[in-house]
């Protein structure tokens, strides 16, 4: 994939958007004492959407690209709840938090639009370690003072 290809999605385009907008109007009205805490948590979880939808995009399985779009829409949930904390708090006036909650929202729905788009195409599902699955075997705990389970090998 190419950055031509990801700006083709929309759904890319709107999270960069709403990541922008944080960046340009939250973050520079917090107080000083917020810069460093509530500011960075905020740039970090904001930055995370739009970047998580194209580390997804560019996995070619859709297995992987739907878990970063979960990821991308935890991000935007963690996002909007700094937003939320910043009104409560009096740092960001009422309207833009307004206009930041019908952001998300919209957002919210487009992701959750995508993630359905990949479950139903399965892009990918037929290359080549599509159909293999990662499991480990669980192994025996041993508490202290017990004696361990007699081992299956036959070295003895």
């Amino acid at each position: 994939m190419s950055i031509s290809g990801l700006e083709k999605l929309d759904v890319w385009n709107k999270a960069m958007a709403f990541a922008v907008r944080v960046h340009k109007e939250v973050l520079p009205i917090l107080p000083s004492e917020e810069k460093w805490s509530l500011g960075q948590q905020t740039r970090r979880s904001a930055q995370s959407i739009p970047a998580n939808i194209a580390e997804g995009h560019g996995r070619f399985y859709y297995q992987d690209n739907v878990r970063f779009c979960y990821i991308a829409r935890g991000s935007l949930e963690e996002t909007l709840s700094h937003i939320v904390f910043a009104r409560k708090m009096e740092y960001i006036p009422a309207t833009l938090y307004q206009s930041l909650s019908v952001d998300g929202e919209a957002l919210n729905k487009l992701i959750n639009g995508y993630i359905s788009f990949l479950k139903n195409s399965k892009q990918g599902a037929n290359e080549p370690g599509a159909s293999y699955t990662v499991r480990e075997t669980s192994s025996e705990y041993i508490m202290d003072g017990e004696t361990p389970p007699p081992s299956d090998s036959n070295n003895e």
